[in-house]
Protein backbone atom coordinates (compact mmCIF):
# COMPACT_ATOMS: atom_id res chain seq x y z
CA UNK A 1 0.00 0.00 0.00
CA UNK A 2 2.95 2.81 0.80
CA UNK A 3 4.37 1.57 -2.37
CA UNK A 4 1.10 2.37 -4.29
CA UNK A 5 0.66 5.59 -2.10
CA UNK A 6 4.09 7.11 -3.08
CA UNK A 7 3.61 6.19 -6.64
CA UNK A 8 0.83 8.54 -6.87
CA UNK A 9 1.03 11.70 -8.27
CA UNK A 10 2.15 14.58 -5.17
CA UNK A 11 -0.50 17.12 -6.26
CA UNK A 12 -3.08 14.04 -6.38
CA UNK A 13 -1.68 12.81 -2.84
CA UNK A 14 -1.98 16.36 -1.48
CA UNK A 15 -5.37 16.65 -3.00
CA UNK A 16 -6.29 12.80 -1.56
CA UNK A 17 -5.05 13.77 1.70
CA UNK A 18 -7.33 17.48 1.71
CA UNK A 19 -10.17 15.17 0.91
CA UNK A 20 -9.45 12.58 3.66
CA UNK A 21 -9.09 15.84 6.00
CA UNK A 22 -12.09 17.81 5.30
CA UNK A 23 -14.59 14.40 5.44
CA UNK A 24 -13.20 13.86 8.62
CA UNK A 25 -13.64 17.33 10.02
CA UNK A 26 -17.10 17.35 9.13
CA UNK A 27 -17.70 13.46 10.75
CA UNK A 28 -16.17 15.01 13.69
CA UNK A 29 -18.08 18.37 13.89
CA UNK A 30 -22.21 16.39 13.21
CA UNK A 31 -20.73 13.93 16.34
CA UNK A 32 -19.64 16.73 18.33
CA UNK A 33 -23.00 18.08 19.70
CA UNK A 34 -24.25 14.27 20.50
CA UNK A 35 -20.76 13.53 22.23
CA UNK A 36 -21.12 16.78 24.29
CA UNK A 37 -24.63 16.44 25.01
CA UNK A 38 -23.01 12.68 25.93
CA UNK A 39 -19.92 14.46 28.14
CA UNK A 40 -22.62 16.58 30.04
CA UNK A 41 -25.03 14.08 31.00
CA UNK A 42 -22.22 12.32 32.71
CA UNK A 43 -20.44 14.24 34.28
CA UNK A 44 -23.27 17.12 34.67
CA UNK A 45 -21.24 19.68 33.33
CA UNK A 46 -22.40 22.66 32.72
CA UNK A 47 -25.44 21.94 35.51
CA UNK A 48 -26.87 19.11 33.06
CA UNK A 49 -29.15 16.94 35.23
CA UNK A 50 -29.85 13.04 34.98
CA UNK A 51 -32.87 11.29 34.31
CA UNK A 52 -34.29 8.29 35.90
CA UNK A 53 -37.68 6.31 36.57
CA UNK A 54 -37.52 6.53 40.37
CA UNK A 55 -36.43 8.14 43.29
CA UNK A 56 -34.03 6.35 45.66
CA UNK A 57 -35.85 7.45 48.76
CA UNK A 58 -35.67 10.30 51.32
CA UNK A 59 -32.51 10.74 53.63
CA UNK A 60 -32.87 12.80 56.66
CA UNK A 61 -30.84 16.03 55.35
CA UNK A 62 -32.79 18.63 53.21
CA UNK A 63 -31.83 21.27 50.28
CA UNK A 64 -33.83 23.80 48.92
CA UNK A 65 -34.67 24.01 45.33
CA UNK A 66 -35.26 27.19 43.26
CA UNK A 67 -37.14 27.82 39.90
CA UNK A 68 -36.36 29.97 37.90
CA UNK A 69 -37.92 30.36 34.22
CA UNK A 70 -37.20 32.73 31.27
CA UNK A 71 -38.20 32.73 27.62
CA UNK A 72 -36.80 33.88 24.47
CA UNK A 73 -38.08 37.37 23.00
CA UNK A 74 -39.08 35.46 19.86
CA UNK A 75 -41.55 33.26 21.52
CA UNK A 76 -44.54 35.41 23.07
CA UNK A 77 -44.97 33.57 25.92
CA UNK A 78 -45.03 34.28 29.47
CA UNK A 79 -43.88 31.19 31.77
CA UNK A 80 -43.39 31.56 35.84
CA UNK A 81 -42.68 28.74 38.53
CA UNK A 82 -46.00 28.31 40.07
CA UNK A 83 -43.75 28.84 43.68
CA UNK A 84 -40.36 30.25 43.76
CA UNK A 85 -38.79 27.52 45.87
CA UNK A 86 -39.41 24.11 47.65
CA UNK A 87 -37.54 22.65 50.92
CA UNK A 88 -37.33 19.14 49.91
CA UNK A 89 -35.40 15.58 51.60
CA UNK A 90 -32.38 14.42 49.80
CA UNK A 91 -33.17 11.67 47.65
CA UNK A 92 -37.05 12.10 48.04
CA UNK A 93 -39.26 12.62 44.90
CA UNK A 94 -40.70 16.09 44.65
CA UNK A 95 -43.05 17.80 41.95
CA UNK A 96 -42.85 21.28 40.95
CA UNK A 97 -45.23 22.82 38.18
CA UNK A 98 -44.77 25.88 35.90
CA UNK A 99 -47.12 27.95 34.14
CA UNK A 100 -46.91 29.08 30.67
CA UNK A 101 -49.52 31.17 28.37
CA UNK A 102 -49.25 31.61 24.85
CA UNK A 103 -50.01 35.64 24.41
CA UNK A 104 -49.38 35.45 20.95
CA UNK A 105 -52.50 35.29 18.23
CA UNK A 106 -51.24 32.21 16.58
CA UNK A 107 -50.08 28.39 17.81
CA UNK A 108 -47.22 28.74 18.98
CA UNK A 109 -44.47 25.18 19.83
CA UNK A 110 -41.30 26.01 22.39
CA UNK A 111 -39.03 23.94 23.42
CA UNK A 112 -37.59 24.18 27.15
CA UNK A 113 -33.61 24.19 27.85
CA UNK A 114 -32.43 23.71 31.30
CA UNK A 115 -29.81 23.81 33.84
CA UNK A 116 -28.92 23.84 37.53
CA UNK A 117 -26.45 26.27 39.61
CA UNK A 118 -24.40 25.71 41.40
CA UNK A 119 -22.93 23.52 38.07
CA UNK A 120 -21.27 20.87 40.24
CA UNK A 121 -24.92 19.65 41.27
CA UNK A 122 -26.13 18.93 37.83
CA UNK A 123 -25.19 15.88 38.25
CA UNK A 124 -26.67 14.72 40.92
CA UNK A 125 -30.38 16.51 40.32
CA UNK A 126 -32.03 14.06 38.31
CA UNK A 127 -35.49 14.41 36.35
CA UNK A 128 -38.11 11.52 36.69
CA UNK A 129 -40.86 13.56 34.15
CA UNK A 130 -40.88 16.62 32.84
CA UNK A 131 -42.07 19.32 30.10
CA UNK A 132 -38.31 19.84 28.77
CA UNK A 133 -38.38 16.41 27.58
CA UNK A 134 -40.63 17.37 24.94
CA UNK A 135 -41.79 20.00 23.33
CA UNK A 136 -44.77 22.13 24.28
CA UNK A 137 -47.44 23.87 21.70
CA UNK A 138 -49.72 26.15 22.85
CA UNK A 139 -52.57 27.72 21.04
CA UNK A 140 -53.54 31.82 21.29
CA UNK A 141 -54.42 32.61 25.05
CA UNK A 142 -54.45 29.15 26.32
CA UNK A 143 -52.54 28.30 29.38
CA UNK A 144 -51.11 25.49 30.88
CA UNK A 145 -49.51 23.63 34.08
CA UNK A 146 -46.27 21.83 33.49
CA UNK A 147 -44.90 19.53 35.78
CA UNK A 148 -41.03 18.57 36.70
CA UNK A 149 -40.76 15.28 38.66
CA UNK A 150 -37.34 14.82 40.34
CA UNK A 151 -34.99 14.68 42.86
CA UNK A 152 -31.81 15.21 44.55
CA UNK A 153 -29.16 11.75 44.63
CA UNK A 154 -28.39 11.30 47.90
CA UNK A 155 -24.57 11.10 46.60
CA UNK A 156 -24.49 15.04 46.64
CA UNK A 157 -23.59 14.59 50.20
CA UNK A 158 -20.60 12.27 49.50
CA UNK A 159 -19.20 14.36 47.09
CA UNK A 160 -16.81 16.91 48.59
CA UNK A 161 -17.91 19.26 45.88
CA UNK A 162 -21.43 19.28 47.36
CA UNK A 163 -21.65 18.15 50.48
CA UNK A 164 -22.62 21.22 51.53
CA UNK A 165 -24.89 22.52 49.16
CA UNK A 166 -27.76 24.51 50.49
CA UNK A 167 -29.70 25.64 47.73
CA UNK A 168 -29.88 24.27 44.29
CA UNK A 169 -31.30 26.39 41.72
CA UNK A 170 -33.29 24.13 38.40
CA UNK A 171 -33.56 27.08 35.42
CA UNK A 172 -35.75 26.81 32.28
CA UNK A 173 -35.77 28.92 29.18
CA UNK A 174 -38.43 28.41 26.63
CA UNK A 175 -37.49 29.16 23.22
CA UNK A 176 -39.25 28.79 19.73
CA UNK A 177 -39.13 25.15 18.62
CA UNK A 178 -37.42 25.92 15.30
CA UNK A 179 -34.32 27.84 17.01
CA UNK A 180 -34.14 25.88 19.89
CA UNK A 181 -30.68 25.50 21.76
CA UNK A 182 -28.86 22.32 22.52
CA UNK A 183 -29.13 21.58 26.27
CA UNK A 184 -26.09 21.25 28.22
Amino acid sequence: MVNALARIDPKLRTALLGVVIVAAMTGVAFASVPLYRLFCQVTGFGGTTQRADTAPGATDRQVTVSFDSNVSPRLPWQFRPEVPSDRIAIGARDMAFFVATNAGKTAMTGTATFNVTPEQAGKYFTKIQCFCFTQQTLQPGETVRMPVIYYVDPKILDDPDTRDVQKITLSYTFYPADQAKPAG
